[in-house]
């Protein structure tokens, strides 16, 4: 069965960064995407990160939805268990960032990727992840789309594993 993974967008690199996009995809292939509406206290932007991402404090402004909302959606989508990150240094600050902001507890675990991946799948990691970007198309580089991405290479470097 494929792992739950929640990938998040930013507003920058370093220590005042904070959430902007959120995304998850879930072992059943459901996914789940929310740009966020940064409290007005929330105000460090990076424009390296910008241009990474692609997406702009307008673009927050017009489609992000409030941060509480994404919160409680996110509890009722991912419902418990546990979701992984492989960028999980510096997602979880984000992920605790946005908890913290809304009040509300989290109902599931944020876990490093790491820890379900055995020495064969991180020793292939990147070759077989850049096989999944050539077959679905760079693409943006959006939440919800790295996070399939990261499940997909998931999926086939443990495949490859038990070949």
């Amino acid at each position: 069965m494929r792992p739950a993974i929640l990938d998040f967008e930013a507003s920058g690199f370093g220590h005042d960064s904070y959430p902007i996009e959120v995304g998850v995809a879930l072992p059943d292939g459901r996914k789940y995407c929310s740009l966020i509406v940064p409290p007005l206290h929330w105000i460090h932007w990076d424009p390296a990160a910008e241009r990474v991402h692609g997406i702009s404090r307008s673009m927050l402004a017009r489609h992000g939805r409030p941060l509480v909302q994404v919160v409680e959606d996110l509890n009722a989508f991912v419902g418990g268990g546990t979701v992984y990150s492989d960028g999980w240094v510096v997602d979880d600050p984000w992920w605790r960032k946005l908890h913290r902001e809304a009040g509300i507890e989290p109902c599931y675990r944020l876990s490093a990727l790491e820890m379900i991946l055995d020495q064969a799948q991180m020793e292939c990691w990147q070759a077989v992840k850049d096989g999944v970007l050539a077959e679905l198309g760079a693409g943006r580089h959006r939440a919800s789309f790295d996070a399939f991405v990261i499940q997909e290479t998931w999926w086939r470097t443990q495949r490859a594993r038990a070949a």
